[in-house]
């Protein structure tokens, strides 16, 4: 295994040539840390854009591939703020051997200054994004323009004492006047490129992203950025941080015969875990030291983001915020995985499916989208994309104890039935909140438990959890893996009970996070410990928390 190789980068030696470009992956202080601590192959650590203020940004779907490797993406610049985002930079312990990137926005030269004095005191550079080209009035509208990047560049040069890294849109037929300009502002490197288009994409004839359009990125992208690159150095003397489509070694050794300094990779890590991506930027590493070519083997050009037409038959309702769909035909699923429900015009979400065949969801209403699945009419056409996620792996002859709450039954439902010798605790305020019960308690030994005591244990599911611990001898004890699912406080008191009774490596978690993409990328999904619930999870070993 080659070592990672150190690279000097705007006056400070990182651990290797590699960035994840802004806004892929490495998108909030958690996985950043997580990176930090355990992928030192990733030499320069790139923050997602952050603005002045809050933002919710676009509904999902946010990603969509239109073909193996490539991508169109209207996240819609997502971000907690700059006073909030200073606060989770402020917490982060950055190796001597690693450059975080703080990657800035504005919608004004001074909000571009405002934003830069926040977070300067927070990050080794900060990257100016100048060319998002989905967020209206933000990057690229500003980006096109060499006299206003030339303002902006100088502008936040004043104000702070660290290095400046514009990013260049392709979008201009003048990119090397966009980098001249720049340069003249101040810049101490240019980063191109950012994503192209927009484009819109569609799928059974109807604009899969909620912006309808969005950036192109991956393959697709790669000889525009690689002519832009080589533009680019040809125009100015400065390092240039590439991104855009590189996958391969190959790509990689193109990119520095066209100037590139540092190589961002982005959509190759769709899919990808977080020890998948350590695997493959020591891969790329080896290729780049032997002149060998097997990291691009490992990209997941396999993923399928594509939707599956389905429609309801039924539409139960449990309570006032409860039902249960049930659709014409089967999907494939394994216990563990999850899929998307896409409602064109309305959004998509991420569900446990509770049974397969046929196709139902448990469905909670917890915002717009799930409030309009309360009153869906049965003949409705929907869409499905996935399975996405890992498939639970039991050990051989151990005893399943799963406990769950709101949705989290149709994620252990599945379990108990397929993997056996399983006793589900399930918990909700009332009887009236209860569902699938008599499903359950045909695979499965079930405990009930309800807040008011309508039905079963009155209490608490993890008071009845710990009963039950309590009832096995050690040895029975040393047979048990623990699922949990649902809401973050029940599963944290879960585990705090299994604790008690065995080791954290027989428990496994799937908390309730909000789940964006699906695939990896946006972030979305970070547990506290910065792993991402839809590539490393949705059960997550505590034994690693």
């Amino acid at each position: 295994m080659t070592a990672p190789a150190s690279t000097s980068f705007l006056g400070k030696n990182v651990s290797s040539p590699f960035t994840i470009p802004s806004g892929i992956v490495t998108c909030s202080a958690n996985i950043i840390q997580r990176f930090f601590d355990s992928v030192p192959e990733v030499g320069v650590l790139t923050t997602k854009s952050i603005g002045p203020e809050p933002r919710l940004g676009y509904r999902e779907p946010i990603l969509t591939q239109y073909k193996p490797g490539s991508f169109t993406n209207a996240v819609g610049l997502t971000n907690p703020g700059a006073e909030r985002a200073a606060e989770l930079m402020s917490a982060l312990r950055i190796p001597d051997d690693r450059f975080l990137l703080i990657s800035i926005f504005g919608g004004s030269v001074q909000e571009y200054v405002d934003v830069a004095r926040v977070m300067a005191p927070h990050g080794d550079g900060l990257e100016l994004n100048l060319s998002c080209p989905h967020a209206k009035g933000y990057g690229m509208a500003m980006g096109q323009d060499p006299e206003l990047v030339r303002e902006i560049t100088a502008a936040v040069k004043a104000a702070v004492d660290i290095p400046v890294v514009p990013k260049l849109t392709p979008n201009v037929p003048n990119v090397e006047e966009i980098a001249r300009a720049a340069l003249e502002g101040g810049a101490d490197a240019i980063c191109a490129i950012n994503t192209m288009g927009p484009e819109c994409y569609t799928a059974h004839g109807k604009p899969v992203l909620s912006n309808e359009k969005g950036g192109v990125s991956g393959k697709d992208v790669f000889p525009t950025a690689l002519d832009c690159v080589h533009r680019i150095h040809a125009s100015v003397d400065c390092p240039i941080v590439a991104c855009g489509g590189i996958s391969s070694a190959a790509d990689v050794r193109a990119m520095q015969a066209a100037g590139a300094n540092v190589l961002g990779i982005g959509s190759a890590l769709v899919g990808m875990n977080t020890e998948e991506i350590k695997d493959y930027f020591q891969t790329l590493l080896t290729d780049l030291d032997r002149n060998s070519e097997r990291a691009e083997a490992i990209v997941r050009y396999d993923i399928d983001m594509s939707f599956r037409p389905v429609a309801l038959v039924n539409n139960e309702r449990i309570t006032d915020d409860i039902c249960i769909l049930t659709f014409d035909r089967k999907i494939e699923i394994e216990a563990g995985q999850f899929v998307f429900l896409w409602l064109p015009g309305m959004g998509e979400k991420p569900f446990s499916a509770l049974t397969d065949d046929p196709f139902r969801l448990a469905v909670i209403n917890l915002g717009q989208f799930t409030d309009s699945l309360m009153t869906l009419e049965p003949g409705t056409e929907a869409y499905v994309r996935g399975p996405h996620g890992n498939p639970v792996a039991p050990p051989a002859d151990s005893k399943i104890m799963a406990v769950a709450g709101g949705t989290g039954l149709a994620a252990v439902y599945q379990l108990a039935r397929d993997h056996g010798n399983t006793e589900i605790f399930f918990g909700a305020r009332s009887a009236d909140r209860l569902y699938f019960t008599a499903e359950s308690a045909a695979v499965s030994k079930l405990h009930v438990a309800t807040d008011d005591g309508s039905r079963g244990h009155h209490g608490l599911v993890t008071e009845m959890l710990r009963q039950r611990l309590e009832e096995l001898d050690p040895a029975s004890r040393e047979e048990l893996v623990f699922y949990n699912c649902g809401p973050a406080p029940m599963v944290a008191a879960a585990e705090a009970v299994e604790r008690e009774f065995c080791p954290p490596e027989c428990i496994y978690n799937a908390i309730d996070y909000l789940t964006k993409c699906g695939v990896g990328i946006c972030g979305a999904c970070d547990a506290p410990d910065g792993r991402r619930l839809c590539v490393d999870g949705p059960f997550l070993d505590a034994a690693d928390s």
